[in-house]
């Protein structure tokens, strides 16, 4: 770890204190989890929620015209094992 030093406004402050508090980590934490959410998003590298979520929103959208196949029976299980990594 590289130590730095920032400086917020207080209601900045305020709002991070709470959240920390609220999740039982240390503000340290809280900035660092911060940091990698706005990184992530600048570098379009969507989260494990994100990839969940546009996972899910296609569940149940299409239909194979051969009928269901064991994927489609067992998607949930499938779904799991292709985020586990």
């Amino acid at each position: 770890m590289v130590r730095t030093q920032i400086q917020l406004q207080e209601a900045q402050y305020r709002r991070l204190r709470r959240w920390t508090e609220r999740l039982g980590v240390s503000l340290s934490e809280g900035v660092r989890r911060c940091v990698d959410a706005h990184l992530a998003r600048e570098e379009r590298v969507p989260s494990r929620e994100e990839r969940v979520r546009t996972a899910l929103s296609v569940c149940g959208r299409y239909s194979d015209p051969g009928g269901p196949s064991k994927v489609a029976r067992d998607h949930d299980r499938h779904l799991v094992e292709a985020y586990r990594g």
